[in-house]
């Protein structure tokens, strides 16, 4: 299993400061070959300075999700400490 990237990832107006909240596809190599599914993630900042992600699918995946969920939290957290998050 590889998350290969993220794409059309769209940021949602969220009026709390330590909240963002986005939208995208997840490109993920899996056992049966390149499965494009739509997920929602948000980054929350917590006051003791650490960042929280959780990851959503919208739709059914036919993969064990906490492995698939513990890897795009990984992709995610490397993507925003890079700056690679739409504004």
């Amino acid at each position: 299993m590889k998350v290969i990237m993220i794409k059309d990832m769209v940021r949602k107006d969220v009026p709390i400061y330590y909240r963002r909240l986005y939208t995208g596809v997840a490109v993920l190599e899996l056992v049966k070959g390149v499965e494009d599914h739509r997920i929602d993630f948000s980054i929350e900042y917590k006051p003791t300075g650490q960042t929280e992600i959780s990851v959503t699918f919208n739709g059914k995946v036919d993969y064990p999700l906490v492995p698939l969920t513990r890897e795009l939290k990984k992709f995610i957290a490397n993507l925003d400490s890079a700056g690679g998050l739409p504004d």
